[in-house]
């Protein structure tokens, strides 16, 4: 939450940007497949106000073929591990409908 000089309050969140890849859902598994945004090799990061985000996204990590997964590895620390991801449209209904 963020204020102003005059103690105004804004509901605000960080995000990191991901862009589609392609300009249809992958043949496979019918997901749209994205990547996360970066300039310079930094996160391309924004604030943007909380009543401006529409629904949430599951994403799903799209896994190598030739590369083995760590029994290790966090779930916070699968944003640095995969490159690619797939917006899952079955988590639920309402995402199903947005993403179809």
């Amino acid at each position: 939450m963020q204020h102003d000089d005059s103690d105004n309050e804004y509901q605000c969140v960080l995000i990191h940007w991901f862009s589609c890849l392609g300009s249809r859902p992958d043949e496979n598994t019918g997901l749209w497949v994205v990547e996360p945004d970066y300039n310079d090799g930094n996160p391309h990061l924004g604030i943007i106000h909380i009543d401006s985000i529409y629904r949430a996204a599951h994403l799903l990590s799209v896994y190598e073929t030739n590369h083995y997964v760590s029994r290790l590895l966090m779930m916070h620390d699968t944003f640095d591990t995969f490159k690619k991801f797939y917006v899952n449209k079955f988590v639920d209904y309402h995402a199903f409908k947005i993403t179809f």
